[in-house]
C-alpha cells in the first residue's frame, strides 16, 4: 500500500538542536527511520499514530500540548491513523 509521505520543516538546526514541525495528513507517514538523537515531541493537534517497530505495531495517543520524550535509537514508521490532519514539533537534542 502506497501511502501519503508526512512533511517535515526544519525550524532550526544548529549545533544543539534540531527542530522540526511534522504535517501528518490522514494516513500520510514518516517511512521507516531510526532516531540518531534524544529527541522531544510537542503534539500540536490532538490525534493517534499508529507505530510500526520491529517488535510490532502498536498505537498512541497524541494530545495537544502534552509532550513526551524518546531516547536515540528508537526505529519505527510513524503513520496518521485519524481522519483528520495531525501535526507536532520534534526537538531532537544533538
Amino acid at each position: 500500500m502506497t501511502r501519503p509521505q508526512a512533511v517535515p520543516t526544519v525550524q532550526i538546526d544548529n549545533d544543539r538542536v534540531i527542530v522540526t514541525e511534522w504535517r501528518f495528513a490522514p494516513g500520510a507517514e514518516t517511512g521507516w527511520h531510526r532516531h540518531g538523537h534524544d529527541y522531544v515531541v510537542v503534539p500540536m493537534t490532538d490525534g493517534e499514530l499508529l507505530l510500526e517497530t520491529p517488535e510490532g505495531n502498536r498505537t498512541a495517543p497524541l494530545v495537544q500540548g502534552k509532550s513526551y520524550n524518546r531516547q536515540v535509537g528508537v526505529e519505527h514508521n510513524v503513520i496518521n491513523n485519524t481522519n483528520h490532519e495531525v501535526v507536532f514539533v520534534e526537538i531532537e537534542i544533538k
